[in-house]
C-alpha cells in the first residue's frame, strides 16, 4: 500500500509559478511511475505529465508543455510538479497517482494503482 500526499496549491495570479509535491510513504517510491492528473469542475479527469520510476522519461499534455515540469526525487519519496506561466484554465484540484508502468498514467484519464486527496489550484485572471 502507498499513501501519497499532495501539497502546494494554492491561489496565484496569472502568470505566476507554483510548484506541487506529492510525498509517498512507501520505501519502495522508486519502483513507481508517477503521474499528475487534474480534474477542473463539470470536466472529466485528464492527465496531465507522468514520469517514469527512474525520472529518465518524462511526459506531457499538449495544454500544458513547456509551462509545467514534472521531476521526482526517489531519496525523498517526492515527486513534483513545476508549473509556470499559469493560466485561469489551469484551475483545477491536482492529484498524483502511483502505478507500476507509466502507460497506466498517460496519456489517458488514468488508471493509476494508488492515488493522493488532491490539492487545489487556483489561477486568478
Amino acid at each position: 500500500q502507498v499513501q501519497l500526499v499532495e501539497s502546494g496549491g494554492g491561489l496565484v495570479q496569472a502568470g505566476g509559478s507554483l510548484r506541487l509535491s506529492c510525498a509517498a510513504s512507501a520505501g519502495t517510491f522508486s519502483s513507481y511511475a508517477m503521474g499528475w492528473f487534474r480534474q477542473a469542475p463539470g470536466k472529466e479527469r485528464e492527465s496531465v505529465a507522468a514520469i517514469n520510476y527512474s525520472g529518465t522519461s518524462t511526459y506531457y499534455a499538449d495544454s500544458v508543455k513547456g509551462r509545467f515540469t514534472i521531476s521526482r526525487d526517489n531519496a525523498k519519496n517526492t515527486v513534483y510538479l513545476q508549473m509556470n506561466s499559469l493560466k485561469p484554465e489551469d484551475t483545477a484540484v491536482y492529484y498524483c497517482a502511483a502505478d507500476a508502468v507509466v502507460a497506466a498514467l498517460f496519456p489517458g484519464p488514468g488508471g493509476g494503482k494508488y492515488w493522493g486527496q488532491g490539492t487545489q489550484v487556483t489561477v486568478s485572471s
